[in-house]
């Protein structure tokens, strides 16, 4: 939920990256942060364990202008694929106001997919956020694979809400920014 703070004249929004491991989340905000101009940005922090690179968030402020006078900021977090870290997942989801869900395009990883994202579903309806009322956007990566599952069945399969998708190679950049866009102009068309 967007946290407006009158006296800085700023509402803080939040957008969480989720998916699978080494889907590629935590790549598509180091792109983020590496073309975003200096004045538009904060400090990246991230956390590495010995399973995974990012065990809590990747954080990033990005002042993208104002709506009626207030400027809006937004946090951009990643979450850890990995099982055995559902309960951080949960608290970074805890106050989210809108989701990038980055699907490894790779044959092999459709199961992992699925998984999280029936997941990230509910852990969304515990917290009161039905994913139906959840600006969302999901993110096709790794489209440069020979093993990519056509964008076809990945819709049918991912994609029963028919929310915007971007599709992507987050190593090199491509699709990086326009799925930040359009989760953005998502979550500002909801304020």
């Amino acid at each position: 939920m967007a946290l407006v703070n009158v006296g800085t004249r700023e509402i803080h929004c939040k957008i969480v990256y989720y998916g699978p491991g080494y889907g590629g989340k935590t790549t598509n905000v180091v792109q983020i942060h590496g073309v975003a101009p200096a004045e538009a940005k904060g400090e990246l922090l991230s956390i590495a364990t010995e399973t995974e690179r990012t065990l809590f968030f990747d954080f990033l402020p990005l002042d993208l202008g104002e709506i009626e006078g207030y400027k809006v900021r937004f946090h951009v977090y990643t979450v850890p694929g990995q099982p055995l870290y559902e309960r951080t997942r949960v608290a970074v989801l805890t106050g989210v106001d809108g989701i990038v869900f980055v699907a490894d395009s790779a044959r092999g990883r459709f199961k992992e997919n699925l998984q999280s994202l029936q997941e990230m579903s509910r852990i969304l309806n515990a917290l009161g956020r039905p994913l139906d009322k959840t600006p969302l956007v999901i993110q096709y990566n790794k489209r440069d694979l020979a093993d990519a599952v056509p964008i076809p069945v990945l819709e049918a399969r991912l994609n029963p809400h028919r929310v915007p998708y971007v599709e992507a190679v987050a190593s090199d950049g491509t699709g990086v920014m326009p799925t930040l866009r359009e989760i953005s102009k998502l979550i500002v068309a909801r304020l």
